[in-house]
């Protein structure tokens, strides 16, 4: 069967009946701050990319999408994980319009899952074999973002995040540094620390975090997202750049903890991505996620890399309340808990206060 006709007999199975937890999570209004741009894009819409790149552009030999990340392949860990993007998915997306297509195919897929309000971070991506540069990679990407957003008929707000990764230099990190503040005004709202976990030294990266802060620039940092990125030395100097947010937060003792609550910075936490790269030790009802929900911490349950692991926000909530027993009361307090850490103004926090008092399904 070829693959065409397995994706049409796939489609036309039908669809498992969605349990009362599911159907109460696709219809929640939810918030989203730890996705990655380029994680978020579907196999589906690679591989539309993929199409309309054939017999125009011998440059791109990749093989399909479909093949080669097979839709019930989600057990990516560390070690696979980082390179399927610089093997294959960064050269399939490799030129301004397949930038401008999966952005827009991600915008909508939150959308359809009930996301009303979402942080996208990428790394600034220079393309010097197709003359673009970093610039010109953010200017396309906030493009996109700014004209869903001035259309009235999308639910979802979208704002910009921009990653420094640990491999970069200290003159890259503060080329990031440079771009988030160059359009702090049009749709960047903060800037990330992400990237292989076993690269580099996050140390070099302190003086640039600080000329971040001091622009008024908003952080999250990914935090303690192996054991090889939770020694002493790299949490307390991550923590030493006073960030707003966490991601992950895995491996984190006590002492850490402690900060954590004592100077009430948001964590972003990812069930499905951190059991399926079992980057812990377990399975959901492991998940550090039920600690953290007990404190008065801002938890932010988030996607990741939803093209990968093939979970959206809805599903995610659906785990959680699952494994975690989670009374309406408790999903409420968990999505308006996260208001207070996005990174935009009190517009945005008015409106999804809004939203959230006056949803007809907390009581369904």
């Amino acid at each position: 069967m070829s693959v065409a006709s397995a994706a049409a007999a796939a489609s036309a199975a039908p669809a498992p009946e969605p349990s009362p937890e599911q159907s109460f999570a696709r219809r929640l209004p939810k918030i989203e701050l730890h996705a990655h741009l380029t994680g978020s894009i579907s196999r589906e819409c690679l591989h539309d990319i993929w199409q309309s790149i054939q017999g125009r552009d011998s440059a791109v030999n990749l093989q399909d999408p479909l093949v080669a990340i097979p839709s019930d392949k989600v057990d990516y860990d560390l070690d696979t994980f980082f390179p399927l993007f610089s093997s294959y998915i960064y050269k399939l997306c490799s030129d301004l319009p397949s930038i401008e297509y999966s952005t827009k195919a991600v915008l909508q897929d939150f959308q359809s899952d009930g996301v009303v309000y979402l942080e996208l971070r990428t790394t600034p991506r220079a393309i010097p074999d197709r003359g673009i540069t970093k610039d010109d990679y953010v200017k396309a990407v906030l493009n996109i973002f700014n004209a869903w957003n001035r259309d009235n008929t999308n639910t979802l707000r979208a704002y910009l995040i921009l990653s420094v990764d640990r491999r970069n230099t200290v003159a890259q990190a503060e080329e990031v540094v440079d771009l988030c503040i160059k359009y702090s005004s049009t749709g960047v709202v903060g800037i990330d620390l992400c990237g292989d976990p076993a690269k580099g030294d996050v140390r070099i990266f302190t003086g640039s975090f600080a000329r971040a802060k001091a622009a008024g620039l908003k952080m999250t940092l990914h935090f303690a997202e192996a054991d090889i990125s939770a020694s002493d030395a790299e949490l307390e100097t991550l923590l030493s750049w006073k960030p707003d947010r966490l991601g992950h937060v895995i491996h984190v003792k006590d002492e850490y903890c402690k900060v954590i609550k004592r100077e009430n910075i948001g964590v972003e936490l990812c069930l499905s991505c951190n059991v399926h790269a079992r980057m812990i030790t377990g399975t959901y009802s492991d998940h550090h996620f039920g600690m953290w929900r007990l404190t008065n911490v801002p938890v932010a349950l988030s996607t990741d890399d939803v093209g990968v692991f093939c979970s959206p926000l809805s599903n995610e909530y659906a785990l959680a309340a699952e494994h975690f027993n989670l009374s309406r009361a408790e999903i409420r307090k968990l999505c308006t808990g996260v208001v207070d850490s996005i990174f935009t103004g009190n517009d945005e926090k008015d409106r999804l206060r809004r939203i959230y008092s006056q949803w007809d399904g907390w009581a369904a």
